[in-house]
């Protein structure tokens, strides 16, 4: 199916099942511990042998030599695959480093040997025998000692000018130029990446965690040297990824070189400390903001210039790209700067881009708005655009960011804030509001779905779509108990396997809105057959309650497939529609913290996020999305960060005891609100995505709230104790 031309009334218009807060028809697998994830897969194949990575100590070099004789006699050791026999290596597109290092080391941990054994317990020990020697380089660590020397944007990525920036910024009456960095973070998902492998003959299937099947297909079969139809991926159940597993990572490369030596599975789950070294991250980045208003407010000048750090071969964080479209002004500067480092690699993590690039752009928002003296939503507001300010002909297909910020002040009670910092106490604790605004474009991308109709009125949905706790095996079931009328409890939804049609898969944003899209044009196709099995015209049919209705005829839905189970694939394909609106979704984020005065503890008390982001296809599911965001923005604003040794090149505090993120004592009360909107240009769904707009913005009004409880700046995250405390307000003789 095609879809060309903005969506008119269809059947998910009904909402019976669709739109409606359902509960996950996952969760009681879930809960009772029959969902298998990666490592939980023990009765598909027997004789299973159990594979520990060892990674390097160094985060530049060579290898002068690795000895295994001493893990190869250890108790129970198999074989133990290196890059010296593991044969001709290819390399696929999605990595910048290779996921078997030697004998060139590109950075710390880089995975360099498995050890094979009966047990987890025996590869392990096997593992701390095995003797590497290196001869070290030196590496570039420290992204503020490279920034002065990276002055122009790579070369596939130019900046980004409209008008005259420096001219118009120059006159500007009211001027903000001013320095945000964000650190390095972590995926750290729950579940570790991890992966189970076996071979027959030619064919390998690998049991793993991946958010994207196809390209985990076509990657591993990239690098192994042989046809993607040779590989199957399964990935039916993902215990969180937020980027981490967008692409193939070494647990699953390794298995499938230890079972093809051993010829026999074997399961690799990276060990936790290797995980962020190991895999990917966000990269910090250094933003210089300048902005410049005329006296009214309305900004006639803004910049924003980022600087990030990746591997040789790597990406810039793309930092600025909400900068383009947020907010309306005639002269425009955005660019990035890549600097090249030798820590591991940099690449997606939820929200990329948006994520850091807001936590600077909404703090200085709201410098500027009170240097010119308005209150931060008004100023927002005022500078509201519904086109495109880089290319003024081009719409947004819809735009209620301004209607997200005066709903959430009206619900939040911003008209109690007092605009002055510090004026606010409640006993030892210093309160304060802040507020930023959110943007995250919606993307499509062609999504398949296969869809049968049993006799006895059951649905099965087939797609390689993953689930990585996001709800999609609910809202695909949704989507066909809407579009052929029955029970959701009538569906079965399977996901997460490459023998299925490839969907776009989760990441970006566009899992939701492009896997039921996909699933709504095999289920179109499926109707047109039960009309045929009925005699009917497709044109006009109702499917709803198990019955098909034509006029005055009604048939049972199963009468169609008496003779059999009915199957249709289709997938879902776009046409120009995103070059010809600009599609995006908006918040506004609203938070309330305490600030102890003594301490300069931070305690987040409320926060409210007022999303606009299409048609939301499960209110419960998207709303668990959402406050999950949020709580990831609390992280992102206090306490997250990946410490860089500068002189050895790691990530120091590279396992869950020493890289802080929120517990559930961190966090208040979070409420979210959903805007009744539907987006025809989007796709027959007329949805969007949600699950990585609750994380845009979230840190800043963080940021912005501690401004206002205690009149402290800071412009460096995360925002821990040390930069407040020097400049805290002086506590009152009564407290």
């Amino acid at each position: 199916m095609k879809f060309d031309q903005p969506a008119t009334q269809n059947p998910i218009d009904r909402q019976k099942v669709v739109g409606q807060p359902r509960d996950r028809i996952d969760g009681p697998l879930k809960t009772t511990g029959s969902a298998h994830y990666a490592y939980e897969w023990h009765e598909e194949v027997d004789n299973v042998a159990y594979g520990y990575v060892v990674g390097s100590a160094i985060a530049k070099g060579r290898i002068s030599s690795i000895d295994t004789s001493a893990a190869s006699r250890a108790p129970g050791v198999l074989t133990i695959v290196t890059a010296e026999n593991a044969g001709p290596l290819g390399k696929g597109e999605m990595n910048t480093a290779t996921l078997l290092g030697g004998p060139q080391i590109e950075h710390y941990h880089q995975a360099l040997a498995l050890v094979v054994a009966e047990t987890f317990e025996q590869a392990r020990a096997a593992a701390s025998l095995v003797e590497v020697t290196y001869e070290k380089q030196a590496g570039e660590y420290d992204l503020a000692k490279a920034r002065p020397e990276v002055k122009e944007p790579p070369e596939d990525t130019p900046d980004n000018v409209t008008g005259d920036f420096a001219t118009a910024f120059a006159a500007a009456p009211v001027q903000l130029d001013a320095i945000y960095t964000t650190p390095d973070q972590s995926h750290f998902a729950m579940e570790p990446h991890a992966s189970m492998a076996a071979w027959h003959g030619d064919n390998v299937t690998l049991w793993t965690s991946n958010q994207m099947i196809a390209w985990c297909r076509k990657e591993l079969a990239a690098t192994l040297n042989i046809e993607p139809e040779n590989v199957r991926i399964y990935s039916p159940y993902i215990g969180g990824g937020f980027g981490s597993k967008l692409f193939l990572r070494s647990d699953a490369l390794l298995a499938a070189l230890g079972a093809k030596a051993l010829q026999r599975p074997v399961k690799v789950m990276l060990q936790r400390p290797l995980i962020a070294n190991n895999t990917t991250h966000r990269p910090a980045t250094i933003q210089q903001i300048r902005i410049g208003t005329d006296t009214t407010g309305h900004i006639a000048a803004i910049s924003h210039i980022s600087w990030s750090g990746n591997l040789p071969g790597g990406t810039p964080e793309t930092a600025v790209q909400q900068t383009n479209l947020l907010y309306a002004g005639k002269h425009r500067h955005t660019g990035l700067r890549l600097a090249e480092l030798d820590l591991p690699e940099g690449n997606a993590m939820r929200a990329p881009g948006e994520a850091a690039g807001l936590l600077g752009l909404e703090i200085a928002i709201d410098e500027m708005a009170e240097k010119v003296g308005i209150d931060p939503i008004a100023f927002r507001i005022l500078n509201d655009t519904q086109v495109d300010p880089t290319q003024p002909e081009r719409f947004f297909s819809h735009r209620q960011l301004a209607t997200c910020l005066r709903e959430g002040a009206e619900r939040f009670g911003w008209q109690d804030r007092v605009a002055q910092p510090g004026q606010v106490r409640d006993g030892r604790w210093l309160v304060g509001m802040g507020v930023a605004a959110a943007i995250r474009n919606n993307m499509v991308d062609k999504s398949a779905a296969r869809v049968h109709l049993d006799p006895d009125g059951t649905v099965t949905v087939e797609t390689d779509m993953t689930d990585i706790g996001t709800g999609s095996y609910t809202i695909i079931g949704q989507t066909a108990a809407e579009m052929l009328g029955v029970p959701l409890e009538k569906v079965i939804v399977k996901l997460g396997d490459s023998d299925f049609p490839v969907s776009a898969g989760s990441g970006g944003q566009w899992g939701a809105n492009t896997s039921t899209a996909g699933v709504y044009a095999a289920c179109v196709k499926l109707r047109e057959q039960v009309a045929e099995k009925l005699g009917l015209d497709a044109a006009g049919l109702d499917f709803c309650d198990g019955y098909v209705q034509a006029g005055h005829q009604r048939f049972p839905l199963t009468d169609a497939a008496r003779a059999g189970r009915l199957s249709a694939e289709d997938t879902m394909e776009y046409g120009d529609l995103d070059k010809q609106f600009q599609q995006s979704t908006f918040a506004g984020h609203f938070v309330e913290v305490g600030v102890d005065r003594f301490t300069a503890e931070v305690r987040v008390r409320r926060m409210l996020a007022v999303c606009a982001g299409g048609r939301i296809l499960n209110p419960k599911t998207a709303r668990s999305q959402v406050i999950g965001a949020m709580t990831m923005g609390v992280g992102a604003a206090l306490m997250e960060e990946l410490v860089v040794d500068t002189r050895r090149g790691y990530f120091v505090n590279h396992d869950l005891a020493s890289y802080e993120v929120p517990v559930h004592a961190d966090i208040g009360e979070q409420e979210v609100i959903f805007l009744d909107e539907t987006d025809p240009v989007s796709s027959p769904m007329k949805a969007k995505g949600v699950g990585e707009l609750g994380l845009c913005g979230v840190g800043a009004a963080i940021a912005n709230a501690i401004y206002n409880a205690t009149g402290v700046r800071v412009r460096e995250y995360p925002i821990t104790l040390d930069k407040l405390l020097a400049a805290m307000p002086e506590p009152t003789p009564e407290g």
